[in-house]
C-alpha cells in the first residue's frame, strides 16, 4: 500500500481548483457565508450560490459563461453544535470543494474525473486498493463506471438505499417533489490504525474512524412528481442532467497528512498549541475538548466576521455571538480568565490567508469584535455566578435545581452544565440533568430550522409556484402607476383575504439591498387592494395583497399604483449613499458599510469602524451631506459591465454577488472635503430621487455600538428631519419655560442646578456616613467578634444608612475589628465582606450573603471578598449567622 503525497491544507485547495481548471472548469470564487438566498441563515453548501444555475438559469457569472465551474467554499453548519470538539467529524465551519456541472457532463465524467484527482500521483496520490464507494441500490450505471471504467472490485463497493444515497435523503418516497437524484460516496480505508472494522462491517454500522468519507458525487436527474395510484414514486426525467459534488477539505487533509482528526492538522494544531501556551494545560487528543471547542470556533467566528456579520442579539449575529460564547466559557473552564480568544486571530489569517485573503485586510476587526466580546461575556459569566447562586439559595430545603434553571444558565450567561453543576455540588444540590437536555433540544429544534438545507429549502414551495412564470417587467424606476396583467395567484396558505400576486408589469419595488418593499394598491373592475409589500424570487416580482372589494384571478388587468412613501424612501436611500460617501471621508477609506434600513420614516446605516464618533465628526458627516444636497446636482443611473463599474470607481457591497452586468447610481457632481474632492458612486438596484435638492432637510439622529468593530448611525430625510427637528425646538422651548430662562439661557441654567444638586449629595452622603460611624460607636459599636464556623465575626445592625455609606461602614468595621468577616446590616440593605486570608481559607461573601438574605426576605450576591444584598428584615438577617456558617 502506497501513502497519500503530503500536502498542506492550502495546497489541497489549490490544486483542487487547478484540477478541474484543466478539465475546462471555470473557478469561482466562493460565496459569502451569509445565505445567498433566504432560505438558510448561512451558506450550508457549495451548490447553494448556484440555484438559479440548477433551476435553469444561463450560467453567466461575473467571472465568465461556462457550464462547468468549480469553487472552495466555505460552510457554516449550527445545528450540531454542541458536539463540536467531542467528535472526530464535526465542525461548525467547514471548506467543500465543488465541481458542479449545469447540463454539461454527467455521471461518467464526474466519477473518471474523481478517481483521477485522488488516485493520480500527480494529484492526492491515494492508494487505489484503499478506495472503497457506496452507490444507490439501482445505479448499475454508477456501479458499472466504478467498476468498468476504473477497475475497483465490487467488494469495494455498497448499495444504499434512499436514506443514504440520494439526494436529498429519501426523496422517492418522501419528497418533495422536485429535482433529485441518486449519489456516490466515496471513502477511503485509513487501515488499522484507526481500527480494526471492516468495509463489510460499515454496511452494518455506518460509522467508522477507519473508512472516512471523503467525497460525495450527487446526480441530479430525476423530476419527482409526486405517486401514482399504487404508491409508486413518480420519477420524470429531467430536461437535462446536473452535477453537483463536494468534497470536504478538512477530511482529505486529515487522510494526506495522516492525522487521526482536524485537530491536528497544519490548520488547527498552531492553534492547539497557542491554546495550551496560553492555559499552561497541554492538549491531550479528544479528551481536551475545550482546546478543540476554542480552535474550531477561533478559526469559525473569524471567518464569519471576516464576510461582514456583526454580532447582535437577534438572527445569524446571535448565533454566532453564541457560538463565540461558547468558546469563552471553554476558555474560562481552562483557567483564562482574562479575554485570550482574540490572540488566536492572527493564526487562523496566517493558515487561511491563501484561500481567503479578506482575512488580511478585516484581521484587526475581527479581533476586536472578539475581544470586545469576550470583555462582555467575562462579565456576564460573574454575574451569572452570581445568579446560580440565587437560585441555589431559593431551593430552600430541595437539593435539586431544575433543568429549565440550569439551560437558562447556559443560555443566558453561557454555563456549560458542567460548570453549573460543579458549582451546585459545593452547596450539596444536583442538577436535573434530563431537563436540562429537553430544554437543549427545543432549542437546537430552533436552531435547525435556521441551518438545514435539502430539496424543500434549496425548491422551495413558493420557489415551486413561480419556477414557470416569466420574469416580471419592472418599470418602478421611472412609472409609479401603470397597468399590468395577473399572471398568478399564488396559494401560499395565508388567509383568506390575503393573496400573494404576480404581475406581468409593475411599478412596486420589491424589497432588497436594504430598501424596504413599496406599498400601494391595486385596482381593476370591480375590485381593488392594498399592496402591503412587495419582494421578489427568482425575477419574480411578489406583491402580497389584502383585497378589499371584489376578487382577483389570474388574466385580468389591474393597475398598480405606489404609494407616496416611495418618495420618503427615495430621499432617505439617495441620502444613505450620500452618507455612506460622507464617512469615508471623513473617518477613512477603511469605513465599510455593514448593514441598512432605507424606509420612509428613517434610514439606518451600519459601517465598520473601532470608536465612537464626536460631536466634531458628526458635524462634519452631516455638513458633508447637506452641501451636497443644497448644491442640487442631477442623480443618475446607468447598467454598465461589472468590470467597467469597479474601474470607474463605483463603491460595492463587500460580499454581495453581482452579475455581469450592474446598476450604477451616481451623483453628478462633487464636494470638498479639506481640500479633497469626495464623490458618491454606488451599485445599486434600489430607488433614487432625480436631483439631491429632492432630500431636502437631513439630520443625524444618533451614533450607537451594534457590536466590536460596527457601529450604527441613524437618520432622517425631508419631511422626517423636518418634523423632528421641530418637535426638538418644541421641548426645548419647553424645558426652558420650566427652569425660567430662554433657550439661549438653558445650558447655564442646568449647570447652576446641577452644582447644587452635587453639594447637597455630597451633604447628605457625609451625613449618613457620620451617622453610621455614631450608631457603630466610633468603629465597631462594641460589638464583641465572635468564632463562627472557624471564622471570627463581627456583625452591626444600622438604621438610616443605605448604599455607599452602608459599604463604608463593612470597610471600616473590618479595618477596626480584626474579624474575619464583618457583616452590616440596615433597615433595607446588607453587606458582607471577607479579609484576604479568609478568602484564601475558603470563605465566600456572596454564598454567605445569599443565605442571610434569604432569611430576611431579600436576594443578593457577589464576589468572594465583598457582597450586597436587599433585604426586608434586617434582623432576621443577622440572626441568620449561626446557621449560615455553622
Amino acid at each position: 500500500m502506497t501513502a497519500p503525497k503530503q500536502y498542506s491544507t492550502a495546497e489541497i485547495r489549490q490544486k483542487f481548483l487547478e484540477f478541474f481548471a484543466s478539465k475546462e472548469h471555470l473557478i469561482l470564487p466562493g460565496h459569502s457565508v451569509i445565505a445567498p438566498d433566504p432560505t438558510t441563515m448561512f451558506t450550508v453548501a457549495g451548490m447553494q450560490q448556484f440555484k438559479p444555475q440548477f433551476m435553469g438559469a444561463p450560467a453567466q457569472f461575473s467571472e465568465g459563461t461556462s457550464q462547468r465551474v468549480t469553487t472552495a467554499q466555505k460552510c457554516v453548519r449550527m445545528d450540531d453544535i454542541e458536539n463540536v470538539g467531542r467528535t472526530r467529524r464535526h465542525l461548525s465551519l467547514f471548506e467543500m470543494m465543488g465541481n458542479f456541472s449545469f447540463g454539461n457532463y454527467f455521471k461518467r465524467e464526474a466519477i473518471a474525473w474523481a478517481w483521477e484527482f485522488l488516485t493520480s500521483p500527480d494529484w492526492m496520490g491515494f492508494d487505489k486498493d484503499r478506495m472503497y464507494v457506496t452507490v444507490y441500490v439501482d445505479d448499475d450505471e454508477a456501479f458499472g463506471y466504478w467498476t468498468g471504467d476504473h477497475g475497483l472490485p465490487a467488494s469495494h463497493i455498497h448499495r444504499f438505499g434512499a436514506d443514504e444515497n440520494f439526494w436529498p435523503a429519501d426523496a422517492p418516497l418522501k419528497g418533495p417533489n422536485g429535482p433529485c437524484g441518486p449519489c456516490s460516496e466515496i471513502y477511503y480505508d485509513r487501515g488499522e490504525k484507526y481500527g480494526s472494522d471492516t468495509w463489510e462491517d460499515y454496511a452494518q454500522t455506518r460509522e467508522s474512524a477507519r473508512f472516512l468519507e471523503v467525497w460525495n458525487l450527487v446526480f441530479p436527474q430525476f423530476d419527482r412528481q409526486g405517486l401514482d395510484e399504487s404508491g409508486t414514486p413518480i420519477l420524470a426525467p429531467l430536461p437535462y442532467q446536473n452535477i453537483d459534488t463536494g468534497m470536504g477539505l478538512e477530511r482529505v487533509a486529515s487522510v494526506v497528512q495522516d492525522e487521526p482528526d482536524f485537530y491536528t492538522n497544519d490548520v488547527f494544531r498552531p492553534l492547539i498549541d497557542k491554546i495550551a501556551e496560553l492555559s499552561g494545560i497541554p492538549y491531550e487528543g479528544e479528551q481536551s475538548v475545550s482546546h478543540r471547542v476554542i480552535a474550531e470556533h477561533a478559526r469559525s467566528v473569524s471567518m464569519v466576521i471576516a464576510d461582514g456579520v456583526t454580532l447582535s442579539n437577534t438572527g445569524r449575529g446571535y448565533v454566532v455571538r453564541k457560538v463565540l460564547r461558547r468558546a469563552s466559557r471553554h476558555a474560562y473552564l481552562l483557567g483564562l480568565t482574562e479575554p485570550s480568544i482574540y490572540r488566536l486571530v492572527p493564526i487562523v489569517v496566517s493558515r487561511m490567508k491563501d484561500g481567503y485573503p479578506e482575512l488580511v485586510q478585516e484581521q484587526e476587526r475581527i479581533a476586536a469584535t472578539i475581544k470586545g466580546e469576550e470583555e462582555r461575556f467575562l462579565r456576564t459569566l460573574e454575574e451569572g455566578i452570581g445568579r446560580l447562586n440565587a437560585l441555589l439559595q431559593e431551593l430552600g430545603g430541595e437539593k435539586v435545581l431544575s433543568g429549565d434553571d440550569a439551560f437558562t444558565l447556559y443560555d443566558t450567561y453561557g454555563f456549560p452544565l458542567d460548570l453549573t453543576q460543579e458549582i451546585a455540588e459545593e452547596q450539596g444540590v444536583s442538577v436535573d440533568v434530563t431537563g436540562y437536555e429537553l430544554a437543549l433540544e427545543r432549542a437546537q429544534e430552533t436552531a435547525r430550522a435556521g441551518s438545514k438545507f435539502g430539496k424543500g429549502e434549496l425548491f422551495d414551495s413558493e420557489t415551486e409556484l413561480v419556477k414557470n412564470l416569466p420574469a416580471t417587467e419592472f418599470v418602478g424606476y421611472d412609472e409609479l402607476d401603470t397597468a399590468g396583467e395577473v399572471l398568478a395567484v399564488l396559494d401560499t396558505g395565508g388567509e383568506q383575504d390575503r393573496q400573494t400576486v404576480v404581475l406581468s408589469r409593475t411599478p412596486f419595488y420589491a424589497e432588497g439591498g436594504g430598501e424596504v418593499g413599496d406599498t400601494g394598491r391595486l385596482e381593476w373592475e370591480g375590485g381593488e387592494g392594498r399592496v402591503l409589500n412587495t419582494r421578489k424570487n427568482s425575477g419574480v416580482w411578489l406583491h402580497d395583497v389584502e383585497v378589499t372589494a371584489g376578487q382577483l384571478t389570474q388574466g385580468q388587468r389591474v393597475r398598480g399604483v405606489v404609494s407616496e412613501d416611495r418618495a420618503a424612501i427615495q430621499r432617505h436611500h439617495t441620502a444613505t449613499h450620500l452618507l455612506h460617501a460622507a464617512l469615508k471621508a471623513v473617518l477613512g477609506g477603511d469605513v465599510r458599510q455593514a448593514g441598512s434600513l432605507v424606509a420612509a420614516d428613517r434610514l439606518r446605516f451600519d459601517f465598520t469602524h473601532s470608536a465612537p464618533l464626536s460631536a466634531e465628526e458628526l458635524a462634519q458627516i452631516e455638513a458633508l451631506v447637506s452641501r451636497w444636497i443644497s448644491a442640487n446636482f442631477a442623480v443618475s443611473w446607468q447598467e454598465m459591465p461589472i468590470a467597467e463599474a469597479r474601474a470607474a470607481g463605483a463603491t460595492a457591497l463587500f460580499g454581495e454577488k453581482y452579475g455581469d452586468t450592474v446598476r450604477v447610481v451616481s451623483v453628478q457632481g462633487d464636494v470638498d472635503y479639506g481640500g479633497v474632492t469626495v464623490s458618491s458612486m454606488e451599485l445599486c438596484g434600489g430607488a433614487h430621487v432625480r436631483r439631491t435638492g429632492d432630500i431636502g432637510a437631513f439630520v443625524l439622529l444618533s451614533d450607537e455600538n451594534v457590536s466590536a468593530g460596527v457601529r450604527r448611525i441613524e437618520a432622517l430625510a425631508g419631511e422626517a428631519a423636518t418634523h423632528w427637528l421641530r418637535g426638538q425646538l418644541n421641548t426645548l422651548g419647553q424645558a426652558a419655560a420650566l427652569l425660567n430662562t430662554g433657550t439661549s439661557g438653558l445650558e447655564g441654567r442646568i449647570g447652576g442646578l446641577q452644582a447644587q444638586l452635587r453639594a447637597a449629595e455630597k451633604e447628605t452622603a457625609q451625613a449618613k456616613a457620620k451617622l453610621a460611624e455614631a450608631q457603630m460607636g466610633g468603629g465597631h459599636a462594641g460589638q464583641a467578634v465572635r468564632e463562627i464556623g472557624g471564622y471570627r465575626v463581627a456583625a452591626v445592625q444600622l438604621s438610616g444608612v443605605e448604599g455607599g455609606a452602608l459599604r463604608g461602614a463593612a470597610d471600616k468595621l473590618l479595618d477596626t475589628s480584626d474579624a474575619d468577616l464583618v457583616v452590616v446590616a440596615a433597615d433595607s440593605g446588607l453587606v458582607v465582606k471577607a479579609s484576604k486570608d479568609a478568602v484564601a481559607r475558603g470563605a465566600h461573601a456572596g454564598q454567605l450573603i445569599g443565605k442571610l438574605a434569604a432569611a430576611g426576605g431579600g436576594k443578593g450576591g457577589g464576589r468572594s471578598d465583598m457582597a450586597q444584598a436587599g433585604i426586608q428584615d434586617a434582623t432576621a438577617a443577622l440572626a441568620a449567622l449561626e446557621s449560615a456558617l455553622g
